[in-house]
């Protein structure tokens, strides 16, 4: 069978089928007119391959518990020697039904209520609610932002911040959201080799791994052999293959010692088997999806190149900086001298856009908004001149 679905510029209306990213602008006070580019889910149509996996399971017609077999491990397996050069033992893997689920489960396992965890601001902000919301309390190692609007890693003050608040637990966001960075072996090697040092356990999101158009991504536990020993790397196909509604992540714990206690508190949550739908999507999307996956790739940085292109010909006020990875782009409003409210009224009331305001990835984010670029060009054209059109009325 070959892929069908590779037809990037097609606009499928998402309107009116319970989707997240279109159909619930009244509950944020969002215009209806409003164009859409915040949640982090693609306007695209998912890999034939995948379409027929679910097809096939449903008109089969029993819906029951179903769970993985040495299929799903084998096509896990290639995926991430063919483009990670990762080798996963199967001993590794543990199943949740998403990314975040996971980092709460870690936080509960390997912290008690009233410690503190460190993240890197301006980072996911799910991030800083699996820590509050399990009363532990955040720690930021905040992201170094340069003149040229680069981020970088304080690594002094990322040491003395463990030291200081007896970290147990650092969240890394391994290619960064928002910022878009794809961190290099030295930088990973630098934060892995002081957490070794204190002892300090590390979840590192790698939901991102396969958006990378600067650099090379590199899974925190293949840096070095040692830091097995401290890893939880969490993984899930929803976001390389758009299928964040199946509910299906893998996350990879090579130390028992580590493994056993996250696997504890997913059963004290009473979690047990994925959804039979994601399960038979994740096999299908590893296994057969790399000529969609290749299409996506290729459309995406595409939709960066003429991101950036554009504001620095037509608003030069906004500052962007093409991401490393991910297939988000954070753009830098701060020299409009705007407050958090001035700014969400020019992006929502004047430009009609729906984004993600910088300031819930943290303070460090204030100034800033977050684009989702997966998305037809023309969508993307229209949203840019929209955004042109309200920095000039200023």
């Amino acid at each position: 069978m070959a892929e069908k679905n590779l037809d990037f510029d097609r606009i499928i209306d998402r309107r009116n089928t319970g989707c997240l990213k279109y159909d619930f602008e009244s509950n944020k006070e969002i215009p209806e007119d409003a164009l859409p580019l915040w949640v982090a889910d693609m306007d695209f149509q998912v890999s034939s391959y995948i379409q027929e996996a679910l097809k096939a399971q449903a008109e089969h017609g029993i819906y029951g518990y179903n769970d993985t077999g040495s299929g799903y491990f084998d096509a896990l397996w290639s995926w991430f020697k063919k483009h990670h050069d990762f080798e996963i033992d199967p001993g590794w893997l543990v199943k949740t039904p998403g990314v975040v689920f996971a980092l709460s489960m870690a936080v509960r396992a390997f912290t008690n209520v009233g410690d503190s965890v460190l993240i890197q601001q301006p980072v996911y902000y799910p991030f800083s609610g699996v820590v509050t919301n399990n009363k532990r309390v955040v720690v930021s190692n905040t992201l170094v932002c340069d003149q040229e609007g680069n981020y970088h890693m304080d690594l002094e003050d990322f040491e003395e911040k463990i030291i200081r608040n007896h970290i147990k637990l650092f969240l890394l966001c391994n290619p960064h959201n928002p910022v878009g960075r794809v961190w290099s072996k030295e930088e990973l090697a630098a934060v892995g080799d002081i957490c070794l040092r204190h002892h300090v356990a590390v979840v590192s999101d790698e939901i991102h791994a396969d958006f990378v158009y600067q650099g090379k991504h590199h899974v925190f536990a293949g840096v070095k052999e040692a830091y097995k020993d401290i890893s939880v790397v969490c993984t899930a196909p929803s976001k390389t293959f758009n299928i964040a509604g199946l509910q299906v992540s893998n996350i990879l714990i090579p130390s028992p010692a580590l493994r056993h206690p996250f696997k504890k508190q997913i059963e004290a949550a009473g979690y047990s088997q994925l959804n039979a739908a994601g399960i038979a999507a994740c096999q299908a999307a590893y296994g057969h999806g790399e000529e969609w996956y290749q299409g996506a790739l290729k459309y995406i940085e595409g939709n960066l190149d003429y991101m950036k292109e554009y504001i620095d010909a037509h608003i030069p006020e906004i500052r962007m900086n093409k991401p490393e990875g991910t297939y988000l782009a954070w753009l830098d409003f701060r020299e409009l001298g705007l407050t958090n409210n001035q700014l969400e009224e020019l992006v929502v009331k004047k430009a009609g856009l729906w984004l993600d305001a910088g300031a819930m990835f943290g303070d460090a984010g204030e100034g800033f908004q977050r684009v989702n670029a997966a998305c037809p060009r023309k969508i993307l054209e229209q949203a840019l001149k929209r955004l042109e059109d309200a920095v000039k009325g200023l």
